[in-house]
């Protein structure tokens, strides 16, 4: 196996386009709240740093066993970004396996955008052949369990870092 690359996914309502430092001024603005940040810290990138970051996320990891796999949120209909997922695949003699994110911009939630990108991600990568997707997420961040869950991922009890690691297996180990 070797590395994947991020193609496009479309939905009956999104187009998750691979990620293009191109997109950090729209997506500088939709990430813009800080309330994006009450679960895992920080605060918003400026456009400098987002474009950069993007840059650095877009050259892909120097571990040749490690992809990493970008994509912006678009509502076609709209027309405009809305969130990202991203998708860290790692290769080994076991087969591939995912740890996943996703983040939909504070103006686009409750309207089920992350729970569709996140179902495509996890249906694109079964079809690349990841025999398990990881998340984390914070105990508290209700919404966040509620995408992971739709997606098909089940709490393990496990924790790190502070948040709550849930998993599902797409394949069987060794095929």
């Amino acid at each position: 196996m070797s590395r994947i690359e991020a193609g496009p996914i479309a939905t009956r309502r999104l187009d998750l386009l691979p990620l293009r430092a191109e997109y950090a001024e729209e997506m500088a603005a939709v990430l813009a709240d800080p309330a994006l940040h009450a679960f895992t810290g920080g605060r918003p990138d400026t456009r400098t740093e987002l474009r950069s970051r993007y840059e650095r996320l877009v050259a892909g990891c120097p571990d040749p066993d490690v992809s990493w796999l970008n994509w912006v949120i678009r509502l076609r209909r709209e027309g405009c970004l809305t969130g990202t997922v991203q998708a860290t695949v790692r290769t080994s003699h076991h087969g591939r396996t995912a740890e996943v994110a996703w983040v939909v911009g504070t103006p686009w939630q409750r309207g089920g955008i992350a729970t569709e990108a996140a179902r495509a991600l996890v249906a694109w990568l079964t079809r690349h052949r990841v025999r398990e997707v990881t998340a984390h997420i914070h105990p508290a961040h209700d919404a966040s369990a509620a995408v992971a869950t739709a997606a098909g991922l089940t709490p393990t009890g496990e924790h790190h870092a502070g948040e709550l690691r849930w998993r599902r297996k797409l394949m069987p180990t060794g095929e």
